[in-house]
C-alpha cells in the first residue's frame, strides 16, 4: 500500500490501547508502521535496482525485527532531543491530565514497533504487487489481490477512527462533561474494525470472481490458472486474467459475471526469440521474470540495422483499456543481441544497471 495507509493504521493501533501502556507508543507506532519502505532508497542507485530491492529484506518476518530497532532508535533521539530543549513538566503535566502515560518503557515500544512492522506487511500483502515474507528462506511472492494500490475505503475508515475523539470532545464539551480517561481507544478500534471489514468483503467477492474464472472456458481452452485484480472503490468488479496453455484471457468480472460486455482480449504467448532470450538474460530480465505471475515479452526490431527493443509487460498491471503498462520496463540489443540499455516508461537513453 502506499505511506498514508501505512501512517494512518500505525496511529490507529496505537490510539487502540498501546499509548495507554508507555509513553511515545502513537510516534513509535505510527513510524513503524511506515518504516519498511525504507528500502526505497535503493531507486537513488537506477531503476532496475530499486525494483530489485523494493519490498525486499525490509519486508520480511525476519527483518521486521531490525527495521523495529531503527525505529526505536531514531524515537530514543528524538526523546533526548525533546527532554533536553523542550519543556519536560509542562509536557508531562499535559499528558498526566490526559491519563497517560509520562515515562517511556522501552521493551515494550519496541514489541509495539515490531507489531506495528507486521501490519506493514499485512496491508502490503493485500494488494497484487505482494511481499516476500520468508525471505531469505523463500524467494516466492505471496499476493491476496483483495485491495488495489490505494483503496479510499480504507483512508475514511481510519481518518474516521482517528478523528471520532475529537467529534466525541466537542459533544462533551457542549454538555458539559469531562472525560475521565484517555480519549481516541474507541474510534481507533472502530477504525480498525472498518479495515478488517473491508477486507472481509473484498474477500468474498475476490473469491467469487475467481470461482467464475475458473469455471469459465476462453475460446474453446479450459484455463491453466486464472486471477482477479481489484479496482477501488467497487467491490463487485474485478479485472481477471486467464491463463490457458497458448494465450491469456483479459476480462472484467461483475459481480460474479465474467465478460458481462463482451470485451475479453485474447494476448497470445509469443514464441521466444533470441531477442527475447537475450533480454531475460539481463539483470533488468532476470529481476523482472522472477517477479512476474503474467509476464509477457514483445519484441521490436527498431531498424534496418537489426536493433532490438524488448518490453518487459506483466499483465496483472495492463488493465483492460489502459493504453500503458504500469511496472513495465525495455531492454535493448544491438544486432548481435548484446544490451546496450535499459529504461522505464518512454525511451531515453540509459546504461545498462
Amino acid at each position: 500500500m502506499e505511506p498514508v495507509t501505512h501512517f494512518l493504521t500505525g496511529a490507529c493501533l496505537a490510539r487502540a490501547g498501546f499509548n495507554r501502556r508507555t509513553a511515545l507508543a502513537t510516534l513509535t507506532m505510527t513510524l513503524a508502521a511506515e518504516a519498511s519502505d525504507i528500502d526505497m532508497v535503493a531507486y537513488l542507485k537506477g531503476p532496475t535496482f530499486g525494483f530489485a530491492h523494493h519490498r525486499g529484506i525490509t519486508h520480511t518476518l525476519i527483518g521486521i525485527p531490525f527495521v523495529a530497532a531503527a525505529v526505536l532508535l531514531l524515537v530514543w533521539i528524538i526523546e533526548q532531543i525533546r527532554r533536553r530543549f523542550g519543556n519536560q513538566e509542562k509536557r508531562e503535566a499535559r499528558l498526566k491530565r490526559r491519563g497517560l502515560p509520562t515515562d517511556p518503557r522501552w521493551g515494550l515500544l519496541y514489541l509495539f514497533a515490531v507489531i506495528a512492522g507486521l501490519s506493514h506487511l499485512l496491508l502490503d500483502f493485500t494488494n497484487n504487487y505482494g511481499i516476500r515474507p520468508f525471505e531469505p528462506f523463500s524467494y516466492r511472492w505471496h499476493a491476496w489481490d483483495i485491495v488495489f494500490i490505494y483503496e479510499p475505503l480504507l483512508y475514511v475508515v481510519l481518518i474516521g477512527g482517528l478523528a471520532l475523539p475529537a467529534l466525541f470532545a466537542l459533544i462533551n464539551e457542549e454538555i458539559g462533561s469531562r472525560a475521565r480517561r484517555p480519549r481516541g481507544q474507541i474510534g481507533a478500534v472502530l477504525g480498525l474494525i472498518g479495515v478488517l471489514a473491508v477486507w472481509g468483503i473484498r474477500d468474498f467477492e475476490h473469491r467469487k470472481a475467481v470461482a467464475a474464472l475458473n469455471s469459465r472456458i476462453y475460446r474453446g481452452a479450459d484455463p491453466i490458472r486464472v486471477s482477479a485484480f481489484a479496482y477501488p472503490l467497487n467491490f463487485m468488479q474485478w479485472y481477471g486474467v486467464a491463463e490457458t496453455a497458448d494465450f491469456y484471457a483479459q476480462v472484467q468480472v461483475s459481480n460474479g459475471d465474467v465478460d458481462p460486455q463482451g470485451n475479453m482480449q485474447i494476448r497470445y504467448k509469443p514464441e521466444a526469440t533470441p531477442a527475447s532470450i537475450a533480454a531475460q538474460k539481463t539483470y533488468l530480465g532476470r529481476v523482472f521474470m522472477d517477479w512476474a505471475r503474467y509476464p509477457l515479452l514483445e519484441t521490436e526490431v527498431r531498424d534496418e540495422r537489426q536493433r532490438y527493443t524488448v518490453q518487459f509487460i506483466d499483465l496483472r498491471f495492463r488493465y483492460p483499456g489502459s493504453t500503458r503498462s504500469v511496472l513495465s520496463p525495455h531492454v535493448d540489443l544491438d544486432s548481435n543481441l548484446q544490451p546496450t540499455g535499459t529504461y522505464w516508461g518512454e525511451r531515453k537513453d540509459q546504461t545498462i544497471r
